[in-house]
């Protein structure tokens, strides 16, 4: 797990002049510092911030983090605009406070101009950078003379324009443009830079539905029933409504999921007394919402290629107060540890590249390469294989990823069928209908569903 996001005060030096940066933005600017430098990801780290923050606070964090994120391109074009160099070129640090400040400039109108560019010239004071702040200060005041400038205006190409203009990897947007279609690209490129809402399920083996949402509502938050996931519920305002879950979420009474990630073990389902494995099961999440489905009366296993991410699974089936479940640590792609059709239920939840969920995490978006993409599908595949030879006959084995891309997906299963006579494809109920493939595979999208792009195919052993 990821540890807490410590925010590190460095002592400027004696006559430096600098006085202290927000709690909101120096916590900010240390998670997308351990983010770029480290490789860490950002949602694990805001999770974790420190209590002493005010709600207030924490707020702005998540949205001056996740937001220079998700605009990353776009504002490394505006800062070369206006500082005449490379961002590549700049220390991290200085790279990291001009972000910030041209992030609250453009995207933030409540942030007084004075106070984004001040903020970004103390932070390269506090972070050891201080012979850099005459040159913040002067790239971010040239920006706030030209409020007008897109960096996406001048470019030709219109992909790459669109690359600019949402802040995605030109080769990303043409690779979706390729097999989606130019249009359906960009309206998801735009999708996934905008903030998803929060979502959760009550956790029914501590907490009843009704009265817990019945509950939260009397306390002001806005909350509807999912229109992808029967059970899941969404917030789409309310103050006080992310202190009031997470404390919920600590007690163990709700877990937050993505609607379209609560959609699989529906799917999947669980009988009391069925024998059920989860093959890549960290952080837990679906295996949860399984045994909570069952009623917690069936058997299960929850594998993972991990020790430390099983420990992840142990602590969270530990906070739901969900028993029964056997933690393996194993290599699915290499062969899972269990005899022929031991099973009368199998997920593979598989690791996939997570195009899908660029809402939640930006990052991944700057992270991809096409081997990445070349490499996974085969990865895929043998899981998929090793599934179904544990799988009983008359049993159901869900095939599921957080990815967009075909050959992650529809693909996968396609080959899959064409070497395993014994399995047909079913439809993914309950999954709704707008949401259905003709195959019966369920597939969302950000932009159309308002949740995390999701593959959900059902198959079944005869």
């Amino acid at each position: 797990m990821a540890g807490r996001v410590r925010i590190v005060k460095r002592a400027a030096k004696k006559g430096a002049g600098a006085r202290a940066v927000s709690p909101a933005r120096r916590a900010a600017f240390e998670v997308l510092r351990r983010v770029e430098e480290e490789g860490a990801f950002a949602a694990p780290l805001l999770a974790n911030l420190p209590d002493a923050l005010s709600p207030e606070d924490r707020g702005l964090a998540y949205e001056l983090t996740l937001g220079v994120l998700r605009r990353q391109l776009w504002l490394d074009r505006t800062v070369e605009h206006f500082a005449g160099r490379k961002a590549g070129k700049l220390d991290a640090a200085v790279r990291l406070a001009l972000r910030l400040g041209l992030f609250q400039l453009r995207f933030l109108t409540r942030v007084p101009a004075h106070a984004a560019v001040n903020e970004s010239v103390q932070m390269a004071h506090a972070s050891g950078f201080r012979s850099a702040a005459p040159f913040i200060n002067a790239v971010l005041r040239r920006a706030t003379r030209e409020p007008d400038f897109d960096p996406a205006a001048a470019v030709q190409d219109p992909l790459e324009r669109i690359a600019v203009e949402t802040s995605h990897p030109p080769k990303l947007i043409r690779r979706w443009a390729a097999a989606f279609g130019v249009e359906e690209a960009a309206s998801f490129a735009r999708a996934n830079n905008d903030s998803a809402p929060a979502a959760f399920r009550v956790n029914t083996l501590k907490a009843d539905p009704t009265t817990l949402v019945e509950k939260l509502r009397a306390e002001g938050l806005a909350i509807t029933p999912s229109r992808i996931a029967p059970g899941g519920w969404r917030v789409e305002g309310g103050a006080g409504a992310g202190a009031a879950l997470r404390e919920l979420a600590a007690e163990g009474l709700v877990y937050m999921q993505d609607e379209a990630s609560q959609l699989v073990a529906h799917v999947l389902g669980a009988a009391p007394f069925e024998r059920v494995l989860d093959a890549c099961a960290a952080p837990g999440s679906k295996t949860t919402h399984l045994a909570a489905l069952a009623g917690g009366r069936a058997l299960f296993v929850a594998g993972d290629l991990h020790e430390h991410r099983l420990r992840v699974v142990a602590e969270t089936c530990a906070r739901l107060g969900v028993s029964g479940v056997t933690l393996v640590a194993l290599n699915a792609a290499a062969g899972l540890p269990f005899a022929p059709e031991t099973f009368d239920r199998v997920l593979v939840d598989a690791p996939c590249t997570g195009t899908g969920t660029l809402r939640h995490n930006p990052e991944i978006r700057w992270r991809l390469s096409p081997e990445s993409f070349r490499e996974l599908p085969a990865v895929q595949g043998r899981i998929l294989s090793e599934a179904a030879r544990v799988l009983r006959r008359g049993g159901r084995l869900v095939y599921s990823t957080c990815s967009v891309e075909r050959e992650e997906n529809e693909e996968v299963v396609a080959a899959f069928l064409q070497s395993s006579a014994d399995f047909k494809q079913v439809k993914a109920t309950p999954a709704p209908s707008q949401i259905l493939l003709p195959d019966g595979a369920a597939r969302t999208w950000p932009q159309r569903d308002d949740v995390d792009g999701f593959f959900v195919a059902a198959l079944e052993k005869h």
